[in-house]
């Protein structure tokens, strides 16, 4: 945490503008010691994703004391979403309980249109994958950006 303060003190950045990842699996390592650590972040107006949600061995009840504003749905779930009526159940819960705890939804590991769009029908807004792009350079996404900001 101290680390990141003095990140955010030495560039300037606002900490508003940081989103930082944390995966479900160390978050539950030492669950009151993350949770602790994650509170501290959010004071300072950090952002907080959780990362491979819904692939640990978590309790529901856990979601209660997390401060985040963000998970980040497995790819493991979007991969046989078209075909699973389970791993849409699944993904369907976990967009149902992100909107009572008030946290933003992104799918990873979206790779083509059928999936986004059993997505969509679910009601999740955020996604990331392969669909939209593979991995890119630096100088490869400022081109991808500019095209998208002129087109």
């Amino acid at each position: 945490v101290q680390q990141v303060e003095y990140i955010l003190r030495d560039t300037g950045v606002p900490p508003s503008r940081l989103l930082l990842e944390v995966t479900e699996s160390v978050v539950l390592e030492n669950r009151l010691d993350s949770i602790a650590k994650i509170r501290q972040l959010k004071a300072l107006g950090i952002l907080i994703s959780i990362d491979d949600f819904g692939t640990g061995y978590s309790s529901l009840a856990y979601l209660r004391d997390l401060p985040a504003d963000e998970v980040k749905l497995d790819r493991s779930f979007i991969q046989t979403l078209v075909h699973s009526e389970q791993d849409r159940a699944i993904v369907k819960a976990i967009l149902d309980l992100a909107r009572v705890f008030r946290f933003t939804v992104t799918a990873e590991g979206v790779e083509d249109e059928e999936q986004l769009d059993v997505l969509k029908q679910l009601g999740c807004q955020h996604y990331q994958g392969f669909l939209t792009s593979r991995p890119l350079a630096v100088k490869a996404l400022e081109v991808l950006l500019g095209k998208a900001r002129s087109g």
